[in-house]
């Protein structure tokens, strides 16, 4: 099993390999689809992994978005199959304790997590009262962080944003039991696993109608608004921190779909199943 991170770009490996092994591609999304590509490394990416692509007997993708834009790097269907990935179980967040809502963002910081969308939508929203935590890698795109620092400074917006980076399983509960709303300015997901930690917590979503999302975060769950739009994420934001009825009827949403997330043993009995299939 490959992971198409890598797969993609290295066609010829995967062709002088698949005269032996019956290899499998594991896609989390085509390598053409991640932002802030040039139109001339999209191109080249697209075609490096139909190459790579053709030469696996196999593919498993995350969605059932994401295998759709796999038919379009000509994989057939019945070489195709989804396995979304697990979440785990986890007891409803508590929320803030006192009259400040606490946001959560769980995302590396990098282009494609939209963070600067979601700092320009929280500066039309000063007047409410509101924190923000970002937690999140701070070094696969220093260029990234460094731009965010400064909208932040620029934005006046140091009082209530706080970039945790990375942290540790432990004190990544404490953030998911202590938030209010999980707020997520996405660009593009070909699944969305910290969406689904998210639910499986109870918290409401506000988030972007890109790629899987809608289908991770389902209608009654959240508010999905278009991508790279700060004015509808602060509309959308801003209905829910005024309407504590709403932000409820929202949370209740989110624990009704926490069942209906797949386990990890979910999964990794799907993973068995195909891995048996292919080697048959």
């Amino acid at each position: 099993m490959l992971d198409g991170l890598a797969m993609g770009a290295m066609p010829e490996v995967v062709a002088l390999a698949s005269r032996r092994l019956r290899l499998i591609a594991l896609v989390h999304h085509p390598l053409a689809e991640e932002t802030g590509l040039s139109a001339e490394r999209a191109a080249a990416l697209r075609i490096s992994e139909r190459r790579a692509l053709a030469s696996v007997r196999h593919v498993v993708v995350t969605s059932g978005y994401t295998a759709g834009l796999v038919t379009g790097l000509g994989v057939e269907l019945e070489r195709i199959s989804v396995v979304e990935p697990g979440t785990d179980p986890a007891p409803l967040a508590r929320g803030s304790v006192g009259s400040t809502l606490n946001l959560l963002c769980v995302a590396s910081l990098t282009h494609r997590k939209g963070h600067a969308v979601l700092l320009d939508a929280l500066a039309q929203l000063k007047d409410r009262d509101w924190q923000l935590t970002c937690v999140g890698s701070l070094r696969q795109s220093p260029a990234t962080v460094a731009a965010l620092r400064e909208r932040i400074a620029v934005l006046d917006l140091e009082g209530g944003v706080t970039l945790s980076g990375e942290v540790t399983d432990a004190a990544l509960a404490g953030f998911y039991d202590s938030a209010d709303l999980f707020v997520l300015a996405t660009r593009f997901e070909g699944y969305g696993m910290a969406l689904a930690e998210a639910l499986a917590r109870g918290l409401p979503v506000v988030s972007t109608r890109t790629g899987a999302v809608t289908e991770t975060v389902p209608d009654g769950a959240g508010f999905l608004v278009p991508p790279n739009d700060p004015e509808a994420l602060a509309t959308a934001l801003a209905d829910v921190m005024d309407d504590p009825g709403l932000r409820q009827r929202l949370s209740e949403g989110a624990g009704a779909a926490r069942s209906h997330l797949p386990s990890w043993d979910d999964a990794a009995q799907r993973m068995a199943g195909i891995l048996r299939g292919a080697g048959a």
